[in-house]
């Protein structure tokens, strides 16, 4: 969900409802302001969160959005749902109605979402070629053998996508619990990945993406800004 770039004279002469000659007369005379500072370039790219401002008058001035939340089980990564509550929903904040979710979770699953209103954060954070890594916590029916250290990191085929998954990391903690690192996100990957063992998965529990932690004092179902 990449922010889209557009020339400023396109977006001054479809804000405005000008014509692009128009404009174009208007930036050479010093009308327009870019981030605080005259712009005569109609070539000039901007985005959702360049500040752009026109004899005065402000025509965009978006503020970027960074939230980390704590998923209870039981709600849904959506921004709509007519059956269940949504993270949206948990969230108390003036721009809520223009965030999206980096990374969903399923209904069942808790931890950490983040959301944003900034596309080109998020592509970034969910581009498989990034390989940025996922961590979770997971417990299962049965007990764990060294096996499935070896099945997680040879990767496993997905015949329903054609997609051999990426080498992924599994860390045995218990008979019945481990840590999973993953750098992609297949539909149900975690729990399909241990279904080759028919083990079922009793909760899925995620703590980090790249860089951003859940923290420990983050209560289940509160939320916080970030950077």
């Amino acid at each position: 969900m990449a922010a889209a770039s557009n020339r400023l004279d396109r977006f001054l002469a479809r804000t405005l409802q000008r014509s692009l000659k128009q404009i174009r007369l208007d930036l050479a005379k010093g009308r327009v302001k870019v981030d605080s500072a005259l712009c005569d370039e109609p070539a000039r790219l901007v985005h959702q969160f360049t500040r752009i401002v026109y004899d005065g008058q402000v025509l965009q001035n978006n503020q970027p959005v960074y939230i980390l939340l704590h998923k209870p089980v039981g709600v849904v990564c959506a921004t709509k749902d007519a059956e269940h509550k949504t993270v949206i929903d948990l969230i108390d904040h003036p721009q809520r109605d223009e965030l999206h979710i980096v990374g969903r979770l399923d209904l069942n699953s808790s931890g950490l979402v983040l959301l944003t209103n900034d596309g080109r954060w998020s592509s970034v954070l969910t581009d498989p070629e990034q390989k940025v890594p996922k961590v979770y916590n997971v417990e299962v029916e049965h007990p764990l053998t060294a096996s499935y250290i070896t099945a997680f990191a040879e990767g496993m085929y997905f015949e329903y996508e054609n997609h051999t998954t990426a080498p992924a990391l599994l860390k045995i903690l218990s008979t019945h619990t481990a840590q999973v690192v993953l750098t992609e996100g297949k539909y149900h990957q975690i729990k399909r990945m241990f279904g080759r063992f028919r083990n079922p998965v009793l909760k899925l529990h995620r703590v980090a993406i790249g860089d951003y932690h859940l923290p420990s004092d983050l209560k289940v179902g509160e939320w916080r800004l970030v950077s």
